[in-house]
């Protein structure tokens, strides 16, 4: 079981540093579950975690403790694993969940190549965008002029 409680105080510590990991927001509980795979999106979907984790919660608490946590997933359990004994499923989830860390999945990330490289490339400019070496814009007529005109 300790394994299990590791995993619930890392993902509970998971975007907060502050977060003493003793108590798991709702979209903590919702990651955690997602990524150990206790979420499969046919027997147990996001609003089936959503469900139980404001079942389990103490009423206008944000936040589960671990063994409400415990209780959320005697529920799940049984969706997730049909056809086990309660008992069963329940290890079959702590299984899934033992010795987990929060991963950074779809975070993101600068990119390098593609869309910003090619718009930022000025020997691909054409048309009015295109500059001479002088300086001015391709078809300009008064090049030149500038110092000219406006002496002092």
């Amino acid at each position: 079981m300790s394994g299990v409680e590791d995993t619930f105080r890392k993902f509970a510590r998971y975007g907060d540093r502050s977060a003493s990991g003793n108590d798991m927001t709702g979209k903590n509980f919702s990651k955690m579950c997602k990524e150990c795979g206790v979420m499969d999106g046919k027997a147990v979907t996001s609003t089936d975690i959503d469900i139980v984790f404001n079942k389990v919660k103490t009423k206008g608490a944000g936040t589960i403790t671990f063994a409400e946590f415990q209780q959320a997933m005697k529920e799940l359990c049984v969706k997730r694993f049909k056809g086990k004994s309660p008992e069963e499923a329940l290890q079959a989830v702590y299984g899934l969940i033992e010795g987990k860390e929060p991963g950074h999945v779809g975070a993101t990330k600068a990119t390098k190549v593609g869309g910003v490289e090619r718009l930022t490339d000025t020997s691909k400019y054409t048309g009015q965008n295109r500059e001479d070496t002088s300086g001015y814009v391709g078809a300009y007529k008064g090049a030149g002029t500038y110092d000219q005109t406006h002496k002092n």
